[in-house]
């Protein structure tokens, strides 16, 4: 399945996923006294995305995502995971100077964002940070995750996001990798 066919079939899932969870109760915030929410939430999250670059495969991961509200429809997030784009050996090959093939780029992303929910279930985010390499000889990057989704008080979050990096450069001078992919990911109240 080609790049396009898969990108195309993964933003038809997300909004399916939309469309389908609009009857059920998602992002729901027992009010305070204020009518807003400071409930803190974990999320555990799995991802898999396309890169937007060529040299790369396909990308996968998972992340630790803490979401603090800050009112009932705006909260603040912090990220840790860990990503890997895996290098189309057929195109790049390279040896580092220990002697070892390098066959992906594997990082650890740590952002800082916001989720902004305009309706009730559906929500748009925005993240910032750094892309720390885990292998040595390459750079660390600035990371950027635009995004939306959906959550439901189910505990299950669905997103759909591009995340690119820049000043990043790998053994192969594969730089600026970017993905869109899809985050499915259970979260918990703290």
């Amino acid at each position: 399945m080609n790049k396009t066919k898969f990108l195309f079939a993964s933003a038809a899932a997300a909004v399916a996923i939309l469309i389908g969870s609009s009857n059920s109760n998602a992002q729901t915030n027992a009010p305070a006294s204020d009518g807003d929410s400071k409930a803190t939430r974990l999320g555990i999250g799995l991802n898999a995305g396309i890169p937007t670059t060529d040299g790369y495969k396909f990308a996968f991961g998972g992340d630790l995502r803490l979401q603090k509200d800050f009112t009932s429809n705006v909260s603040g997030l912090l990220s840790v995971g860990y990503n890997t784009f895996s290098v189309d050996s057929e195109i790049y090959s390279a040896v580092t100077p220990a002697g070892e093939i390098v066959d992906n780029l594997d990082y650890i992303p740590v952002k800082v964002g916001l989720k902004v929910f305009p309706v009730q279930r559906f929500y748009f985010s925005g993240e910032v940070g750094a892309a720390f390499p885990m292998r040595d000889g390459a750079k660390t990057a600035f990371v950027y995750a635009p995004g939306i989704g959906v959550g439901t008080n189910l505990g299950i979050d669905v997103g759909l996001r591009y995340e690119g990096m820049t000043g990043s450069a790998n053994l192969l001078s594969l730089k600026n990798p970017g993905q869109v992919a899809l985050r499915l990911a259970y979260g918990f109240s703290l």
